[in-house]
């Protein structure tokens, strides 16, 4: 089978969370090279403004691109396919990551649609499996297989196809 690729709109997802990500880098940076950058700022006890403003400049330019250079890069190297025993999931730009869920550990599936989701039109799943739950970000526990954006109706048939498998293994319901 072939892997499929996320929605479209995932990239937007990407640029908000790789740009609050790469404000909380540039912050840290900033932090560290402050005092550099005062000392090339203020010379001859003038404040020379038109530096500082070209060095702002400068810095939301590298945020804007490495921002979208993180979108597209996180939106083509994120794959996952259902075949007919597991889940396949492949993410990572530089560190990547394969990860196999075979349907019998799957225990729920919840569909997630926050407001980046709304906006541009698609859904996030979360596959949730026995004894598995990762900290993310302090917003408490994620689920082992995710999948950050797909179309709405996509959504519902991938829930329902995993609930139709794992019911079959129960013999009844979840």
């Amino acid at each position: 089978m072939v892997m499929k690729q996320l929605h479209p709109g995932a990239k937007w997802a990407f640029r908000v969370g790789g740009f609050f990500g790469s404000l909380f880098l540039v912050f840290f940076l900033s932090m560290f090279f402050g005092g550099i950058l005062v000392s090339v700022v203020i010379k001859d006890g003038n404040f020379a403004i038109s530096s500082l403003f070209s060095y702002i400049l400068f810095g939301l330019i590298f945020l804007i691109v490495l921002t979208e250079v993180y979108a597209r890069l996180s939106y083509k190297f994120f794959k996952y396919e259902f075949t007919g025993d597991q889940l396949r999931v492949e993410k990572g730009i530089i560190w990547k990551k394969y990860s196999n869920i075979p349907y019998q550990r799957i225990q729920n599936v919840d569909i997630a649609r926050g407001i980046v989701a709304r906006i541009c039109g698609f859904s996030s799943v979360n596959i949730q499996t026995a004894g598995y739950s990762m900290p993310t970000n302090g917003r408490g526990a994620s689920s082992e297989g995710y999948i950050p954006a797909v179309s709405i109706e996509e959504a519902e048939q991938i829930r329902e196809f995993v609930i139709k498998k794992i019911s079959k293994r129960n013999g009844s319901g979840l």
